[in-house]
């Protein structure tokens, strides 16, 4: 089944329409920056490797159908081919690829894009004006630039394993969400944007390089002011904030919500929401301070106030005083929130071979050049031939590069199953 995009990558909406990445990430750091560009109209080539591909197509379960949804989710918008960087022709066809391209963005280990030739060094003296964007564990200076990082390493260095979990002296607690592998892609994204910016100016491209360690050190900027300006390291507190108070879960009698009344104003308003303005007056929770220094103490007075009514009594209570609160969702609640929908963050794409697949929406709204979610992921190699073709290989071309193992294509993929 041919896809939509096969036809011309013109079409494509958004603020980024136009520009050309070449994508050679896999996994979720490298693909997030990547599906953040496609979403706002970038014309992305994801390249995988042979054998296998993207990791993620074999982290299952879930799967829809015959693909991981893993793989789905994060790749989603992009054009897909398959080449083996080890042969000369697959190398021919990435160089082939890169002279007209604005942006390069890959994950590998270090060292690698260097032994294969395509280090940032040898491509920016051929093409001076490419964007050059490189994700890795720890980046490409210090000690620890040879290492290999994950998402795990990385909240566990940053010291956001040491301060995640219900109390102080309980086992360290990784954050559900890969918040380095995720943050780092937007940073990516984000350099990447501040170069193009630079070349529109002046014509030049430069490397632009994070790494998960960097951004998931960003992830602590109240726990490092902490550490910075009293040389204590913070401590487990559960849901609550370390520098101000009330701003944590509580239970109410049928399920857990959350309120946020760390300052003077709204910690009045929630006050009145209770039906505890007498607490106003208590000397330990006059100010901020105060109830930071008493805050097991607030926690118990308000959570036995909390427990005498249902969730939705607070929420309606609290919403009518202006205070900010919430339900504490599970993701099926948080995905069919009315808000979440009308905010279009769960969409509709369709598949080349699944059909209408649901996803993420774009999280960032353009009043004039809105970004959209177009198409499904790419199965393996699907538009191998169409890229080649685009870029100058004529059709006899091509089969000496899928005999020579240079590149697959879904074709192949097919035939192959078919014998």
């Amino acid at each position: 089944m041919q896809s939509d995009r096969s036809q011309s990558t013109s079409r494509r909406s958004g603020p980024l329409a136009g520009l050309k990445v070449i994508d050679l990430t896999h996994v979720m750091a490298g693909p997030t920056c990547t599906l953040m560009l496609a979403d706002m109209g970038a014309d992305v080539i994801k390249i995988e490797k042979w054998p296998n591909g993207d990791d993620t197509r074999h982290s299952v379960p879930p799967k829809i159908g015959d693909e991981a949804a893993s793989f789905l989710m994060m790749n989603r918008n992009k054009r897909g081919i398959v080449l083996d960087l080890k042969t000369d022709g697959g190398k021919k066809v990435l160089r082939r690829l890169i002279a007209d391209a604005d942006v390069l963005v890959e994950n590998f280990a270090p060292g690698a894009m260097e032994r294969l030739g395509f280090g940032y060094e040898d491509l920016h003296k051929q093409y001076p004006s490419l964007i050059y964007c490189s994700l890795s564990g720890f980046g490409r200076t210090g000690p620890y630039k040879h290492r290999r990082g994950f998402d795990l390493v990385a909240q566990a260095m940053s010291g956001i394993m040491s301060f995640t979990g219900e109390r102080p002296d309980g086992p360290p607690v990784k954050c559900g969400p890969p918040l380095s592998d995720i943050t780092a892609g937007l940073l990516a994204s984000m350099g990447i944007l501040a170069a193009y910016t630079h070349r529109l100016k002046t014509g030049e491209g430069q490397w632009v390089e994070t790494s998960l360690y960097e951004a998931a050190l960003v992830q602590t900027y109240w726990q490092s002011t902490i550490a910075l300006a009293a040389g204590t390291a913070p401590r487990a507190m559960g849901s609550a904030h370390p520098l101000n108070a009330p701003y944590q879960a509580f239970e109410a009698s049928d399920g857990w919500l959350v309120v946020g009344g760390a300052n003077k104003k709204h910690w009045l308003l929630m006050l009145e929401a209770l039906g505890a303005s007498e607490l106003a007056s208590d000397p330990r929770f006059v100010t901020g301070a105060d109830r930071m220094a008493h805050l097991k103490e607030l926690e118990a007075v308000l959570s036995e106030r909390f427990r005498t009514r249902s969730r939705v009594h607070w929420l309606a209570a609290l919403d009518e005083k202006g205070v900010p609160c919430g339900p504490v969702h599970d993701m099926l609640e948080a995905l069919s929130d009315p808000q979440t929908l009308a905010r279009e963050m769960v969409v509709e794409v369709e598949h080349s071979t699944l059909g209408p697949v649901k996803t993420i929406g774009l999280p960032v709204k353009f009043s004039e050049t809105p970004g959209k979610v177009l198409s499904g992921a790419p199965v393996y190699g699907e538009h191998t031939r169409e890229v080649l073709a685009e870029h100058g290989f004529d059709q006899k071309q091509i089969e000496a590069l899928e005999q020579e193992g240079a590149i697959v294509s879904a074709a192949d993929r097919r035939e192959e199953r078919v014998a």
